[in-house]
């Protein structure tokens, strides 16, 4: 019997996440002493959020890496190259703040332009990183099946979810005219139908006037916590409820999946349709019912199911020491 090699901490994660914490109370700080602002927002309002998402992903990313058997030397210097990029990704956000200028979509200057073009790369290195933390992890044998489902499908998910981010990139038409006449100061947007900067929702900023991407984006991106908690949950009941066995939870976690990615892909085409999400029409709601009555049937048909087959009599005996 092999027994699992030890997994260090994965020090430049937790040191990211370490500092981004740190930045956060910063930046919470900046909301109460700097009235500035861009976009339609306080200055400090998108630092702030960044460095809450980054703390928790480079947490979630170094747990991740713990479950790997092995010290996989791969996926940790893939985890590292993350690291860096979510360090100079927020570094040049706070940065941009601190100039008092919008820090993403930002062609106002040359300089602006360069540092747009930067972040755009450092979002590269993290998808990149991602997916081949996500390869290893497809590929490893985990303890736990449902764990392992939540883990592979949360990081499929949001995968996904980060794309979203690359159909703000392209520039709208008007942003086209203007830089035709060599007015433009912005190229791409993540609102949909209006120009950014907009009516918000409190605390995250998405539109409430048309669509926004970073919905999608953000629930997409958030699979990684969120379907690994549904796991984590299912297990906690399954000790007090032993009905539900390893077979049932593993099935629960599949239907879970499903009905995350297909919301992620909803919320999505209603931000493309440039509809708010707080403003849903027909059709948006109909695909929304579609899939909740989707997801509660395939969630009790697997509720219901047989749990995990007992073992046979030949593989008892055979697993059973000799007298």
């Amino acid at each position: 019997m092999t027994s699992r090699i030890p997994v260090r901490p994965h020090r430049p994660l937790l040191t990211i996440a370490a500092l981004h914490t740190v930045a956060a109370l910063l930046c919470a700080a900046g909301l109460l002493l700097d009235d500035r602002q861009v976009a339609g927002e306080p200055v400090w309002a998108k630092p702030l959020r960044f460095a809450v998402s980054i703390a928790v992903y480079a947490l979630t990313l170094a747990w991740l890496l713990s479950l790997l058997p092995g010290r996989q030397r791969v996926a940790r210097g893939a985890a590292t190259a993350v690291a860096t990029a979510l360090g100079f990704e927020q570094a040049l956000v706070v940065f941009q703040a601190a100039r008092g200028q919008r820090s993403h979509f930002n062609i106002t200057t040359r300089f602006d332009a360069d540092l747009t073009l930067v972040m755009a790369a450092g979002i590269g290195v993290l998808w990149l990183g991602t997916a081949v933390v996500a390869v290893t992890l497809l590929r490893a044998r985990l303890l736990d099946r449902a764990q392992a489902l939540a883990v592979r499908a949360g990081l499929l998910v949001a995968l996904a979810g980060m794309l979203v981010g690359a159909l703000m990139i392209p520039p709208n038409a008007d942003q086209k005219q203007a830089m035709h006449a060599g007015t433009g100061t912005a190229s791409g947007a993540h609102t949909v139908g209006a120009p950014d900067g907009g009516p918000g929702l409190p605390l995250t900023g998405w539109s409430t006037v048309a669509g926004d991407l970073r919905v999608g984006h953000f629930v997409g991106i958030h699979a990684l916590q969120a379907l690994p908690l549904l796991a984590l949950s299912l297990t906690l009941l399954g000790r007090r409820y032993p009905w539900l066995g390893a077979g049932r939870r593993a099935r629960l976690v599949l239907v879970g999946a499903g009905l995350y990615a297909g919301f992620t892909a909803l919320l999505t085409w209603q931000a493309l349709r440039g509809q708010s999400v707080v403003h849903p029409d027909a059709p948006t709601l109909a695909v929304a019912g579609a899939l909740l009555g989707a997801g509660v049937t395939a969630g009790a048909v697997g509720a219901a199911g047989a749990g995990p087959a007992a073992p046979s009599a030949r593989a008892a005996a055979t697993a059973s020491p000799a007298p």
